[in-house]
């Protein structure tokens, strides 16, 4: 997994399901507060880009 968080100018490369993030380049660690809030929001606004495409890429440019 790749996202890339804007607002903390970093990538999430991978997660547990305790919580804990790792970064690129960087330790394990449990963010805090507005850096969970922060991956999120970036997690969420590429879940609404990636939905836009498939719909983009799934429908039939006939109809």
């Amino acid at each position: 997994m790749r996202l890339y968080v804007d607002t903390m100018d970093a990538v999430l490369v991978e997660y547990e399901s305790d919580g804990r993030v790792k970064l690129d380049g960087e330790d394990w660690m449990m963010p805090s507060l507005q850096e969970r809030r922060a991956i999120l929001h970036a997690a969420q606004t590429q879940i609404e880009q990636l939905q836009d495409l498939v719909l983009a890429l799934d429908s039939d440019p006939g109809e």
